[in-house]
């Protein structure tokens, strides 16, 4: 049975997670399929900042679980939603860690989205 390699976030590998007042909404076909002012900002290394978004805050009805997976040593295990109204582009375009790992608990219950794979993600400054 192989286990997985966990790390933690240091120097050499950053990440912070932040609340933000930030407004988002992220569209799809016409929906608003998020819309949140409670959204949490993870700064992770030299990536790109990820908004996570409250799975409250979000319109779970236009998401469709799948069956991929991915890992992360700093984060845990990643599960996947798809936006059917958004066709062949909208598969696996919603990411969550269910149980993330300690350092990142903030995130639980929260979804990132691709913002490749929606029409657009508006972000206004709170």
């Amino acid at each position: 049975m192989s286990t997985k390699e966990q790390r933690i976030p240091g120097p050499d590998h950053p990440i912070t997670v932040t609340p933000s007042t930030d407004h988002i909404v992220v569209r799809v076909a016409g929906s608003v399929v998020a819309d949140t002012r409670a959204s949490l900002s993870l700064k992770e290394a030299s990536y790109p900042v990820v908004h996570y978004i409250p799975r409250k805050d979000v319109d779970m009805a236009l998401l469709e679980r799948t069956d991929h997976h991915t890992y992360c040593p700093y984060k845990g295990d990643c599960s996947y939603y798809s936006i059917p109204s958004a066709g062949e582009r909208g598969t696996n375009a919603v990411w969550t860690y269910e149980h993330p790992y300690d350092a990142v608990v903030a995130i639980k219950d929260h979804l990132a989205f691709y913002s490749s794979r929606v029409d657009a993600v508006e972000v206004t400054p709170g």
